[in-house]
């Protein structure tokens, strides 16, 4: 993650990579270990991406958006819905029982809210903001995801200014484990 461009450009690279991981994950049969494996993928970009979003879009939004505040609340609630769906995964793999249960409602919700994102927040941001806005956004989201965490953290503050201070401790911990773990790589 981290492709260039304005901000709604940014984001939507990072959604089309978080379907594709989604789409290996549908072509994987059941109780594969290759699904658990994309799917702490998807969790760490999705958390990335979310941190991102809730430290410099949101904020934009409410700001410069019309209903901006109704916008910014309804989506900080799909990433709250979509991250306890990602902690409860995080417990599970492939052969769990609820693993396929839970993966399905986490598809489900994303492609939901990145319906919603695209097809609504996007355009009226796009109008709202100045192309140079829209850049600078881009570049502080760059940013933020370089240091965000990548593992789910629900009861972590999701507004500025807590969010932005705890995010770069959490995600330097989360990565870490990550490392140590080998979370989302392919099994040697």
């Amino acid at each position: 993650m981290g492709h260039g461009g304005d901000v709604i450009a940014e984001l939507m690279t990072d959604h089309e990579e978080v379907e594709e991981l989604f789409a290996n994950i549908e072509e994987i049969p059941s109780g594969d270990a290759r699904r658990k494996m994309y799917a702490d993928q998807v969790t760490m970009e999705l958390v990335r991406h979310s941190v991102a979003e809730e430290a410099y879009l949101y904020p934009a939004v409410r700001k410069h958006v019309p209903n901006g505040d109704g916008i910014a609340d309804k989506e900080l609630g799909d990433h709250a819905a979509a991250e306890r769906i990602m902690k409860e995964l995080e417990g599970c793999d492939a052969g769990h029982p609820r693993f396929d249960e839970l993966i399905t409602k986490l598809m489900t919700e994303i492609r939901s809210h990145v319906n919603d994102e695209e097809n609504n927040l996007f355009p009226r941001l796009k109008q709202a903001c100045s192309t140079e806005m829209l850049e600078n956004l881009g570049d502080k989201v760059r940013q933020a995801k370089k240091t965000a965490p990548t593992r789910p953290h629900p009861s972590a503050p999701d507004k500025p200014p807590a969010n932005k201070l705890l995010a770069p401790g959490v995600g330097l911990v989360d990565r870490f484990r990550d490392a140590m773990s080998g979370r989302g790589k392919e099994p040697s």
